[in-house]
């Protein structure tokens, strides 16, 4: 790779960047009433209130599980317990995914509020009526029928209150991550009563975030087909509310993501706030009335899902959720990132292993984009034989700067030469970089995933280093400088490119281009293996390319 072509590369991007924000961005005004529009809060004083106060003293995740009765749920891929005191879904585990490489710990997401990290889904009905009593969180429901929680076999709760209404829930479960509510309220008195349907995700504390920027972490909808996501420490700050018709909404971690979806075709009002505990609920914007000797019934549906893409998407396209498979953040290139995620998979299930799926997409990039670049290569190849003539120009005008730049302008002109054509393929390759960087980071298909030797997991940075003769010497190195093979071999493959391209005229820029493959070597060190061995196998084949394009360019010169 030509490193003055990088630093252009960048310097464009940067150009690219400010332009974007002169001439597309928002404008303040436009970005002030956006921003009114997110915070607005519908005033709504008939809508009750779905917040409970609760006081008690935390304890130990097995001391909870075993405080109240349970109905334990098994599938495919969760295992866990729905508490019959609140009839609260808090205790979920992924039985196929590990919290560490190699180790035997499941990974767990929700755990019963006691808990010290919380982290549960409730639902039901509230109502105006203060003279009612209505199902909480200390309600003690009882189960009729099937007392395990299967695919084939759903469970039924119900609660009667003194003044004569029945409270059912029906819960049933897929063989993946769906959990389906279908809950009824059944008036057996004379009397009218109106009554909101609601759902919220409680989160005891903000757990800790791995994303840094090139991740969302934490509050997620789409309502109204508007994407929206907050942060934690926004929601901390200010609450967020927002009416809507159709949607879902939700609160995601790096590979886990726990959604509930409203009643269809209704309309609801969605909450983000922080109380001493992250909420994300909604409430049903219209009350419903059920007369006398009769029932009203709701459904919805609460996904509580590894963040898998396949089941994602056959989630949005079965359950017709709008703009579901945004739960994983592919991010503002989604254009880019879903269509590479999907040809990497593709190779993965032709070839058997992702460290091998990238290296063949890859191949195909270089493919794509291999007129491009051989159009780059002899512009270059050009550049370097002209170096002579443009040694000759500078002694000779090196007094008169506007002079040389006129002549050299002649030259390019003459020889058809376009100094800035080295860039394209740097340029073309930044977008595709970031987006692999991206499907490496968020997807949980990468975890956990190994090529072959030392690298055990793509999506982690390669974890021999050059400090310690890649393991041959018998002492650990400190975390920064844990600097491995694979980013070396990228760098040695940059330095090889480096030799293909002319020289700087300038001694003090040749001193700096020759030291930036140890500053990107040192630079990519962390990154996940699986983007430095694309980074250093598409060095690979540019050079391959450069060199033949070279090599035919100098046999024609002779």
């Amino acid at each position: 790779m030509d490193t003055k072509n990088v630093i252009a590369a960048i310097s464009l991007s940067a150009a690219v960047i400010i332009l974007y924000s002169l001439f597309f961005a928002p404008s303040p005004e436009e970005m002030k009433q956006n921003k009114i529009k997110q915070e607005q809060v519908q005033k709504d004083s008939d809508t009750p209130s779905i917040d409970q106060n609760e006081n008690f003293i935390k304890i130990t995740r097995n001391e909870a599980l075993k405080e109240n009765n349970r109905i334990q749920f098994e599938n495919n891929d969760v295992v866990g317990s729905i508490s019959l005191k609140g009839a609260i879904i808090d205790d979920l585990t992924f039985k196929k995914y590990n919290f560490e490489l190699n180790g035997k710990e499941k990974v767990v997401l929700l755990n019963p509020r006691k808990v010290e990290n919380g982290y549960f889904v409730e639902s039901g009905f509230v109502t105006n009526n203060k003279n009612i009593d209505i199902p909480n969180s200390s309600t003690l429901w009882k189960i009729s029928g099937n007392k395990k929680l299967t695919k084939n076999n759903p469970i039924k709760l119900s609660w009667k209150n003194p003044q004569g209404i029945t409270f059912e829930k029906q819960i049933s479960i897929d063989d993946q991550f769906l959990f389906t509510i279908k809950e009824k309220v059944i008036n057996s008195t004379d009397k009218t009563y109106s009554f909101y349907s609601y759902g919220q995700i409680i989160r005891n504390k903000k757990p800790e975030i791995s994303g840094f920027y090139i991740l969302h972490e934490g509050f997620q909808a789409v309502l109204n087909d508007e994407l929206i996501e907050e942060d934690y420490d926004d929601i901390q700050e200010k609450k967020f509310s927002r009416n809507a018709s159709t949607g879902w909404l939700g609160i995601g971690d790096k590979y886990w993501i726990t959604t509930i979806i409203p009643p269809r075709n209704k309309d609801f009002k969605t909450n983000f706030d922080y109380k001493n505990k992250f909420k994300a609920n909604y409430i049903s914007a219209e009350g419903i009335e059920v007369g006398p000797n009769q029932t009203i019934e709701e459904k919805i549906e609460i996904i509580i899902a590894a963040k898998r893409v396949e089941t994602i998407d056959d989630y949005a396209a079965s359950l017709k959720i709008n703009k579901f498979d945004l739960v994983i953040d592919f991010g503002v290139l989604y254009w880019l990132t879903k269509p590479l995620w999907h040809a990497i998979d593709y190779f993965f299930k032709l070839l058997g292993n992702y460290g091998l799926a990238i290296i063949a997409v890859t191949v195909c990039i270089r493919l794509l984009f291999f007129p491009l670049a051989s159009f780059s290569f002899r512009s270059m190849g050009k550049m370097k034989l002209l170096q002579p003539e443009m040694t000759r120009l500078k002694e000779l005008h090196k007094d008169d700067k506007m002079k040389l730049q006129q002549e050299m302008m002649a030259l390019y002109k003459r020889e058809k030469v376009n100094p800035m054509s080295g860039c394209l393929p740097i340029l073309v390759q930044i977008p595709v970089f970031f987006a692999l960087y991206k499907v490496l980071f968020v997807t949980i298909e990468m975890r956990h995933m190994p090529f072959y030797g030392w690298i055990h997991d793509l999506s982690d940075r390669d974890p021999t280093s050059l400090f310690n003769l890649f393991g041959l010497l018998p002492y650990d190195v400190p975390s920064f400088l844990v600097i491995g093979a694979w980013p070396v071999a990228m760098g040695v493959s940059m330095w090889i490119q480096q030799k293909l391209n002319p020289k700087p005229p300038d001694p003090v820029q040749q001193k700096i281009f020759a030291f930036f493959p140890i500053f990107l070597t040192v630079i990519l060190a962390p990154f996940p293996a699986g983007l430095v061995i694309y980074w250093t196998f598409n060095n690979i084949l540019t050079l391959i390319q450069q060199y033949y394009i070279q090599k035919k360019m100098t046999v024609k010169t002779v």
